[in-house]
């Protein structure tokens, strides 16, 4: 007789079945359109990965729990508590790696600015490494997030009040401390006799070249943090249900399991 546990266990992994079909399809999405932007290719992998990890787990799952497979409910059980491990510590190190860094409040404007030392060493780290921002900068530019922003053609004191976005603020336009005269959100005219020495460097970087602007920026590299801390506590968020998930799933497989293991030592023809 095939116990409740069993039938929940399978119920379950139906469920995280159709979650993994989903995964593939849209990784096959993001393949068949990789060939336009670096941002779409570095979602492939992860995405086409995390589908077929969560199709075997599950198919494992079915397989052990509706036939009673002592063997592949073991697999299962051992793949998924290291999992659960795995999820845990990356969850942790989420919330550890971002718990610095914030925006600072600029006096007379509606937005912050960011500054790339507030964060923990290991994400500046990230973006201080020239081919990871090349990529990076590659999809700030596939996002168009800057000509977004130029887009909007608003007056300066409609600018100074608005409430930019982290990447806005330090990749569209110069850090307000370099007393660039405001043409447009894109466009800055730097005052005559600008000093090259100043202690920004940030305000010799920036360019009104539109493919150059910002993007080279120390506050750039920051907004882009911020927006990542941002991301990344979310994910934390949402790893944490996914946790109590897994281990409900984990808890109801050990029943199954022990189940099994009883089935098979007192058949039912004895």
């Amino acid at each position: 007789m095939v116990r409740c546990s069993n039938g929940l266990l399978g119920l379950l992994n139906a469920g995280v079945l159709v979650l993994a079909v989903v995964a593939l399809g849209g990784g096959a999405w993001l393949s068949h359109r990789a060939s336009t932007t670096d941002c779409e290719r570095f979602l492939e992998r992860p995405v086409i990965a995390l589908g077929a990890l969560l199709l075997v787990l599950s198919l494992t799952g079915l397989a052990g729990a509706l036939c009673r497979a002592s063997c592949l409910l073991w697999l299962y059980l051992l793949a998924l508590f290291v999992l659960i491990l795995l999820l845990f510590a990356f969850t942790v190190f989420a919330f550890v790696v971002t718990k610095s860094g914030a925006g600072w409040v600029v006096s007379g404007r509606g937005y912050k600015e960011y500054r790339l030392g507030d964060y923990s060493t290991w994400l500046q780290r990230r973006v201080e490494n020239s081919q990871n921002w090349a990529k990076i900068r590659s999809c700030l530019q596939d996002g168009k997030v800057c000509e977004k922003l130029a887009a909007r053609k608003e007056t300066v004191a409609q600018f100074v009040n608005s409430n930019l976005s982290p990447i806005q603020s330090g990749c569209c336009k110069p850090p307000t401390g370099c007393s660039f005269t405001y043409q447009s959100e894109t466009v800055w005219i730097k005052p005559a006799g600008f000093n090259t020495t100043t202690d920004d460097p940030d305000c010799t970087t920036w360019s009104n070249d539109q493919t150059v602007l910002c993007y080279d920026c120390m506050a750039c590299k920051a907004g882009v943090l911020a927006n990542l801390k941002n991301d990344w506590k979310k994910i934390a968020t949402v790893n944490i249900i996914f946790l109590i998930f897994l281990i409900v799933v984990y808890s109801v497989g050990c029943c199954a399991f022990r189940n099994n293991r009883q089935d098979n030592s007192y058949p039912a023809w004895k």
